[in-house]
């Protein structure tokens, strides 16, 4: 491929010299790792431009060493290009089953929970996964909230959502869901720049 234009936000290629044509021209706009084809291809071109694409927006798996252990076979963060996305992230402390604000039965039931403690933990823990990640929480653009009990615990959570995101406000979507892998009233998914 022969560069014709090459800034931080547009690459341009001649696709046409791929196969030795010159009715196609590519335009790949760069936007973080977004890239969208402008012009239809050929088959072989458009595997040659998804390679492309898979080599330059390759994935770093992210392992915390000071944020709670995941539950499960998954990392707690995954890089792909200059984006961040965590796994799904709640208010246990690393090292421990603790989970701050729950109190439990010997079964494992939940006998009372404190939401607002659990929100303190549970964005802790992503700054800890954020700053370990080489990002930083201003660089924080996506979250998105799970709670167990929206009409209990909404207006103590988005109390204290503004407080910690009171200078950065990215994107939020707030769930309710029946129940959580472990017993904890919330967790978040978070996507950050780098």
């Amino acid at each position: 491929m022969n560069a014709v234009k090459n800034t931080p936000l547009f690459n341009v290629y001649n696709a046409g010299s791929i196969q030795k044509k010159s009715c196609y021209q590519v335009v790949l706009v760069r936007y973080y790792t977004k890239l969208s084809l402008i012009r239809c291809l050929s088959s072989n071109q458009s595997l040659l431009l998804r390679s492309l694409y898979q080599g330059v927006m390759s994935s770093k798996k992210i392992e915390s060493s000071k944020a709670p252990e995941p539950v499960g076979l998954y990392p707690h963060a995954r890089q792909v290009g200059n984006l961040l996305f965590l796994s799904g992230v709640g208010p246990r402390e690393r090292g421990t089953k603790k989970i701050p604000g729950v109190e439990l039965d010997d079964q494992g039931n939940i006998l009372s929970y404190d939401i607002e403690e659990q929100c303190h933990s549970v964005f802790n823990n992503v700054r800890t996964i954020v700053e370990e990640s080489a990002s930083s929480w201003d660089k924080v653009v996506d979250v998105t909230v799970f709670l167990t009990n929206m009409k209990d615990d909404f207006k103590t959570y988005n109390r204290i959502y503004a407080e910690y995101f009171a200078d950065n406000q990215p994107c939020r979507t707030t769930i309710e869901i029946k129940s959580l892998p472990t017993p904890i009233a919330i967790e978040l998914k978070v996507i950050a720049t780098i």
